[in-house]
């Protein structure tokens, strides 16, 4: 389960576009394990990315950055 908050707009650089463009980002709490029991403490955010030029997603767990 995934929670999402509305999603925001920053220019970054695009490593498709190999340029600076707009991109939409956003956060999401991704459950990362498969035991029902654990679930609810396997929560990590991620930052989730879209250019807006060419529609390459990323993501990147936070915990990691």
């Amino acid at each position: 389960m995934a929670t999402r908050p509305p999603r925001q707009t920053m220019t970054e650089r695009c490593p498709a576009c190999e340029a600076e463009t707009d991109h939409e980002v956003s956060l999401e709490l991704r459950t990362e394990s498969t035991k029902a029991e654990n679930a609810r403490y396997s929560r990590e955010p991620y930052r989730i990315t879209r250019c807006l030029r060419c529609g390459e997603r990323r993501s990147q767990r936070m915990n990691n950055a």
